[in-house]
C-alpha cells in the first residue's frame, strides 16, 4: 500500500479526481466528512445509547455520542503526530502532492466520530440480541430462503457492517449516503471483509465483518481505489486494512478502557483505592506528585489521573505505529496496537476489573435483559408487518403498526434478505428510549 493513494479524496459518484494540494485548506474534504457525521440523525440518536450502563440517567455516565466524542479528540490527536512523522519520512506527500500532519488528524477524528454509528440500542447486547433473533428466534424460519451469507450477516449482526452502510448506503434523491471521502471509510473499515468465512485467521482484521452483501460491490470499489491489498481467494472478499484504521481502533480501546473505567469508579462500582492503584501503574512516568497530592475530591484526582494515562497511551501507540510502519503497509501486522504497547498489561488489568466490577454488575445484566425483551419484540412485530404488507397479507394491525415507520423507511423491498436488513437498520438506529417507548406502545403500556 502507498500513502497517495490511502489518502484519497475522492468520494462516491466522483467522475474526476480530488487532488490534495487543489484543496481549500479552508474547507478540506476530510473535515467535511467530519461535519457531515456530526450534522447527521444517525449520529445524534447517540445520545441515548448506551455506553457502558443501558438507561442510566446519572449525568456523568457516558453514553455513545460521548464516548464518539472523546474517542475522536483522542483519534485527532493520534493521527497528528502520526502524520507529522510520516510527512517527514516521506516528504513528497506534502511537498509535491500538498499533504500535511493535520491531513491525517482529520481523517482519523472523522472515521473515530463514526466508528459506532451503526450501533444498535443497549450497546453490544443489542447486537447479539438481533444476531439471536435470527438464530434461535421467530427469524430462524426465513434460514432457507438466504444464501449462506446473507444468513451469516443476519445471525453475527455487526454494528460495524452496519455503520458502513448508514455512512454510504443510496436511497432516492440521496446518493452514496453521507458522501464520505475514502480514506476516511478506509480508516472507518476496521474489518475489511464479509461475515463468511467466519474468523478464518487470529489476524485483529478477520476478527468480524465490515460490510452487508448489499454493500458489497461499493465496499470492493472503496477499497482497490485505497490500493488497500486483498487476502481472500475465490468468491469471498477481504483486505489487509487501512493502516488509518489502526489508529481509529487505538483511540477507542484507549477511550473505553480508561473512560468507563472512570465511569465505573463515578458510579461507586469501583473503589478509588482500586483505582489509584491501576491508575498510577500507568501514569508513574508522568505524575506530579505535588499536584496530585492538592487534589482534595475523588472526582478531581480521577481526572487528573486520567488524563495523564490518556497522554501516556497516546505517546505509546504513536510509537508502536511508527516502528511498524512498514510492516503495515505491506498488510503483514496482525495484532491492535495496544497489544504491542508496553502498558498492555496495566491495560489488561484494568479492562479485567472493569469486566467483573462494570460490565457484569447487576445492574447492566438487569437492563441488557430488557434489552433483548425489547429488541426481539420490535424485530418480530415489523418483520412479520413488512413481509406481510409485501405479500398483499396485512392486517389492519399491521398496517397501522407500520405507520409507525419513520417515511424514509416506508421503501419496498422485492428482496426477503434485503427486508429483514431493512428493519434490523430500522431497529438499530432507535435509541435506548425510543425502543422502550415503542415497546410499551405495541404491547398496550403506554399511558393515553
Amino acid at each position: 500500500m502507498n500513502w497517495e493513494q490511502l489518502l484519497s479524496l475522492k468520494k462516491q459518484g466522483d467522475k474526476g479526481k480530488r487532488l490534495r494540494k487543489e484543496q481549500d485548506d479552508t474547507r478540506l474534504g476530510f473535515e467535511v466528512d467530519y461535519d457531515r457525521i456530526i450534522f447527521s440523525s444517525a449520529f445524534r440518536s447517540l445520545q441515548d445509547k448506551t455506553q457502558v450502563i443501558p438507561l442510566s440517567k446519572t449525568d456523568f455516565v457516558h453514553t455513545r455520542l460521548t464516548h464518539s466524542l472523546e474517542v475522536s479528540v483522542v483519534g485527532r490527536s493520534i493521527g497528528r503526530l502520526v502524520g507529522k512523522q510520516i510527512i517527514e519520512k516521506y516528504p513528497h506527500l506534502s511537498e509535491v502532492h500538498g499533504y500535511q500532519p493535520n491531513d491525517f488528524g482529520a481523517i482519523v477524528a472523522a472515521a473515530s466520530l463514526a466508528h459506532d454509528i451503526g450501533n444498535p440500542p443497549f450497546g453490544h447486547s443489542g447486537e447479539k440480541a438481533i444476531g439471536e433473533y435470527f438464530k434461535t428466534g421467530n427469524g430462524k424460519q426465513f434460514q432457507e430462503q438466504l444464501s449462506e451469507k446473507e444468513w451469516q450477516d443476519l445471525i453475527d449482526f455487526e454494528g460495524n457492517a452496519n455503520g458502513f452502510s448508514l455512512l454510504t448506503a443510496s436511497r432516492p434523491g440521496i446518493d452514496g449516503g453521507l458522501r464520505i471521502s475514502y480514506a476516511t471509510l478506509g480508516a472507518f473499515m476496521k474489518y475489511p471483509k464479509e461475515s463468511l468465512p467466519k474468523k478464518p485467521t487470529s489476524h485483529i482484521s478477520d476478527k468480524k465483518y465490515g460490510f452487508f452483501q448489499t454493500d458489497k460491490e461499493f465496499f470492493k470499489e472503496v477499497a482497490e481505489e485505497l490500493g488497500m491489498i486483498p487476502n481472500k481467494s475465490g468468491n469471498d472478499i477481504g483486505y489487509e486494512r487501512h493502516p488509518l484504521a489502526f489508529l481509529v481502533e487505538a483511540a477507542d480501546d484507549i477511550c473505553y478502557t480508561i473512560i468507563d473505567f472512570e465511569d465505573g469508579i463515578n458510579l461507586g462500582l469501583v473503589s478509588e483505592d482500586f483505582a489509584l492503584e491501576y491508575l498510577i501503574n500507568l501514569v508513574k512516568d508522568s505524575i506530579d506528585t505535588k499536584k496530585f497530592n492538592s487534589l482534595i475530591t475523588k472526582e478531581d484526582r480521577i481526572s487528573y489521573l486520567r488524563a495523564l494515562a490518556i497522554g501516556s497511551l497516546i505517546s505509546d501507540v504513536v510509537k508502536v505505529f511508527v516502528e511498524n510502519e512498514e510492516l503495515i503497509l505491506q498488510g503483514k501486522f496482525h495484532h491492535a496496537l495496544t497489544e504491542k504497547s508496553k502498558y498492555v498489561a496495566q491495560m489488561n488489568d484494568i479492562i479485567k476489573l472493569s469486566i467483573k466490577n462494570i460490565y457484569q454488575s447487576r445492574e447492566v445484566i438487569e437492563k441488557e435483559l430488557v434489552g433483548y425483551q425489547i429488541i426481539q419484540t420490535l424485530l418480530d412485530k415489523f418483520i412479520t408487518a413488512f413481509n406481510n404488507q409485501f405479500h398483499g397479507e396485512a392486517s389492519n394491525y399491521d398496517r397501522l403498526l407500520l405507520k409507525m415507520l419513520p417515511e424514509k423507511f416506508h421503501d419496498e423491498k422485492n428482496d426477503l434478505y434485503k427486508r429483514l436488513l431493512h428493519i434490523c437498520h430500522y431497529v438499530s438506529l432507535l435509541t435506548d428510549g425510543n425502543a422502550l417507548e415503542l415497546f410499551n406502545t405495541i404491547n398496550g403500556r403506554k399511558k393515553l
